[in-house]
């Protein structure tokens, strides 16, 4: 049983070393009312981020925490509301083709913060670099956004970015030309990486630089930057007052601190040293039952998967051993879902047996969720020892050996709950799959995501956050080649699938198209492709004197445009 350190007893041991980092955070804000009894400093907020920054490059960015702070600061063509319903940003307008192949966007007035206009050449430039630099996330130009000419220039077949579906018409009109139709195009454009990027500045900058320092970043959005530096624990953001909709908000700066456990952001939230934080574990039962803070709770379910992915080349996992459908199927069904959540999470999270989240892709033709039905794969996914014993058994039959050894690596910064939940999987499967030993390995996130890009892993703990509101912003990760597509598993007939309903037969029908997809899902269920464990819920502390933050499930998680200190 886990021992619970009195909150109370701990936040006197740590008062000042807590005081002391998030004064030097937030002593460089610049014409901030003084605290009043709340915590809430004038029209700044304090928010935790349980992350460092990875990169304010949307060719490099990769993670929730650097699309927020770049959606704070950019904005995009669209937006959203509150409610979650696509809204025009930059776009003041915009037209669609009878076909649905061409998109005309008209921009409205909006400045950087260098004073040069926001052109439709910025977007122009933009996207024909993230094109061009084939990042990580640069398969959502070509394979979900199906833009014209993306896929060989993404590929590499194509060394002439210009060639690219996108065209300014002067300064003020932006024309994108698709390969196919692509249902959900206008909630892409609230993704950062369709944001735009001013050519002149980028390309005056040293190499490898933009992004690192306020000096390297324009903003176009809400916030400017004014205090960061690469792998910084804090940033500062002020309100940019060029901003198109400037009259609109209502903060006069943000301050972000990085708060790499729950118990300390629990302790900064009653110190009133931060206003927003995130907690999970033992802290949330803990905010349960305190008077003080359980009306300041939030839980919203975020979206993102949490899940175990598998290598399958032979330079890993004892020599490919996971290639084995089986002994994948073996590992899935010998863990407890249930108890993750119950015991190590106990936030709200929920267990899934499904390769795509619930509660965040609803059908636009019956309302319906995609993932409702949990159940709808138990045949592969459960927990269930004796079919899990039943699968082994065949994978040591299949692979001649009853001896397994591999090493499952997870993020050590991201929560102390995801490292109990890599404790608890390694005991389960070493229980109930006697012969097969997890070796555990915690690493930064920045380290986990560079093995996961470079394959140099054996199983993997990692998460999934939705893009946009489709349920291929998960099925695309498994196409063969697909840079999310960790583990390396091919098949034909997935990837004929998704095409079909991509940039094939399926694309204007829109109900086949949606039960083809659950037959893309079952080919991942039905080879453990991944070993899905919950989606997670975000539980934060908000100081009742800040009002209108928006929490989305899809795309970036949080805003703080229409949020107010009252």
């Amino acid at each position: 049983m886990a021992v619970r350190v009195s909150r109370r007893s701990f936040l006197g041991a740590a008062s000042a070393s807590v005081s002391s980092l998030f004064l030097a955070a937030c002593g460089a804000a610049r014409g901030s009312a003084s605290a009043d009894k709340s915590g809430a400093t004038g029209a700044n907020i304090k928010v935790m981020l349980n992350t460092n920054v990875m990169s304010l490059d949307t060719n490099l960015a990769a993670d929730v925490v650097s699309y927020e702070v770049i959606a704070d600061c950019i904005d995009g063509l669209m937006q959203v509301d509150p409610k979650g319903a696509v809204i025009p940003a930059l776009a003041k307008t915009y037209e669609v083709s009878e076909d649905g192949l061409t998109y005309t966007f008209n921009l409205r007035d909006a400045t950087w913060s260098n004073g040069t206009p926001v052109t439709a050449h910025d977007f122009v430039y933009a996207w024909r670099r993230i094109c061009k630099g084939a990042g990580a996330y640069a398969y959502m130009m070509s394979e979900i956004g199906q833009i014209k000419g993306a896929a060989a220039i993404v590929s590499g077949d194509e060394k002439d970015e210009t060639t690219l579906g996108v065209t300014a018409k002067g300064d003020k009109t932006f024309v994108v030309e698709l390969e196919t139709q692509v249902p959900f195009f206008m909630t892409l454009m609230y993704f950062p990486l369709f944001y735009p990027l001013n050519e002149q500045f980028y390309t005056s900058l040293e190499e490898g630089t933009y992004g690192t320092s306020p000096d390297t970043f324009l903003s176009c959005g809400a916030f400017d930057l004014t205090s960061y530096s690469l792998g910084t624990a804090n940033l500062l953001l002020e309100k940019n007052p060029t901003y198109w909709n400037a009259d609109a908000i209502a903060l006069d700066s943000l301050t972000y601190q990085v708060v790499g456990s729950s118990d300390s952001a629990l302790m900064a939230f009653e110190s009133n040293y931060l206003d927003i934080v995130m907690i999970g574990g033992d802290q949330v039962a803990v905010a349960r039952e305190d008077v003080s803070l359980k009306d300041k709770l939030k839980i919203t379910i975020s979206g993102i998967l949490h899940f175990l992915t598998f290598s399958q080349t032979k330079k890993n996992a004892q020599g490919g051993m996971l290639a084995n459908a089986n002994l994948r199927l073996a590992i899935s069904n010998a863990i407890d879902r249930e108890a993750l959540v119950k015991n190590y999470i106990d936030d709200g999270s929920e267990a899934t047996y499904t390769a795509v989240p619930p509660h965040y892709a609803l059908s636009a033709t019956t309302g319906e969720d995609f993932s409702a039905d949990q159940a709808m794969f138990s045949e592969w996914v459960g927990y269930d020892p004796k079919r899990a014993q039943e699968f082994f058994e065949h994978a040591k039959a299949e692979l001649k050996t009853d001896a397994f050894e591999f090493t499952l690596i997870y993020s050590n910064n991201e929560g102390d709950e995801i490292e109990k939940v890599a404790q608890a999987i390694k005991e389960q499967v070493e229980h109930h799959l006697v012969g097969l030993t997890l070796n555990l390995q915690g690493m930064t996130k920045s380290e986990r995501v560079a093995k996961l890009m470079s394959g140099d892993f054996d199983v993997a703990l990692t998460r999934w956050a939705p893009d946009y509101a489709d349920p291929m912003t998960f099925l695309g990760m498994w196409v063969t080649g697909n840079s999310g597509n960790y583990g390396r598993w091919s098949s034909e007939e997935y990837d004929r699938i998704i095409a079909d309903c991509t940039k094939g037969r399926l694309v204007s029908d829109y109900n086949a198209r949606w039960a083809a997809l659950h037959d893309a899902e079952s080919l991942v269920m039905r080879e453990a492709v991944i070993a899905p464990l919950f989606t997670k819920a975000d539980v934060s502390l908000i100081n009742p004197a800040v009002q209108g933050v928006e929490f989305h499930p899809v795309g970036v998680g949080r805003a703080f445009k229409n949020a107010r200190v009252t």
